[in-house]
């Protein structure tokens, strides 16, 4: 008589042992090990921004890609840009793009406002362009 050793009726043959049969919030946890593991050891692929970009569509279109909340979106700008800040990458405003930058956040805050109800020297968010560029390239005298 054959041997059923390792098979389940209900899965018709699949095995009940293995990385497959893990549920998904164990798989992830060993593949996060994993994962950290190729850092420290320094061979983990390093994706260039185009493969980051296709591997981006491939799980939108799969339905996979995670969407993040927009605490989780928050969170993720706020550390990346602290990590681009340690390594020397963040990009410095000039006192000139600081301006522009404040003057465009400032007309972007008054969305659904008539044209007549337009006032460029203010915003819904307090303050003159001027003083957003102020504030802003301030900022960066405080590092």
């Amino acid at each position: 008589m054959p041997s059923n050793k390792g098979k389940d009726e209900d899965n018709k043959g699949t095995s009940q042992r293995g990385f497959a049969s893990m549920d998904e919030e164990k798989q992830r946890e060993i593949a996060s090990k994993g994962g950290r593991a190729a850092h420290e050891k320094g061979t983990a692929h390093e994706f260039n921004s185009e493969e980051a970009r296709e591997a981006g569509r491939a799980a939108h279109e799969k339905g996979t890609a995670h969407e993040f909340t927009s605490e989780e979106a928050r969170e993720a700008g706020r550390k990346g840009g602290h990590a681009a800040h340690e390594k020397g990458t963040a990009h410095e405003f000039s006192s000139e793009e600081a301006r522009e930058a404040g003057r465009k956040g400032g007309q972007s805050s008054g969305k659904g406002r008539s044209e007549e109800d337009d006032d460029s020297s203010s915003s819904t968010r307090g303050g003159t362009s001027e003083q957003h560029a102020k504030a802003g390239s301030q900022s960066h005298k405080n590092r």
